[in-house]
């Protein structure tokens, strides 16, 4: 049976520092951000990454609550098929599918040696 390959196409870091993280990034690779807000009313801050040949992410911030992170995201066709792939092959789901009011569906998943990422379906187009 052949697969096709699924490509990374977004990354997120949380952390309660988004400031330090965004100049680490900066400064380590480069990278700009845009603050663009959340549903939540906090800081997510997006950027570009690697350009046209790269993958963008943001660094959304934090209230400490929850511990500092980083996923990143591959973009699959089926966010639910693939939390049921991601169970049978020794995975965990650790936010089921939802999907958000833009039509973006996304999944937290672990892997079997406890690597935290995430998966997602683009919004359909817009007329």
């Amino acid at each position: 049976m052949s697969r096709s390959t699924t490509p990374i196409t977004w990354f997120e870091i949380g952390t309660d520092r988004p400031e330090d993280a965004e100049r680490f990034y900066g400064e380590l690779f480069g990278w700009t951000f845009e603050e663009q807000g959340s549903t939540d009313g906090g800081s997510y801050r997006v950027t570009g990454a690697g350009g046209d040949t790269g993958i963008g992410g943001a660094i959304r911030a934090t209230d400490g609550t929850s511990p500092n992170y980083a996923v990143f995201y591959a973009e699959v066709a089926d966010v639910a098929e693939t939390c049921r792939q991601a169970e049978a092959a020794g995975g965990r789901v650790l936010v089921p599918a939802r999907t958000a009011p833009s039509g973006l569906t996304l999944a937290h998943l672990l892997d079997p040696a406890g690597n935290y990422l995430g998966v997602f379906t683009p919004p359909p187009p817009q007329p």
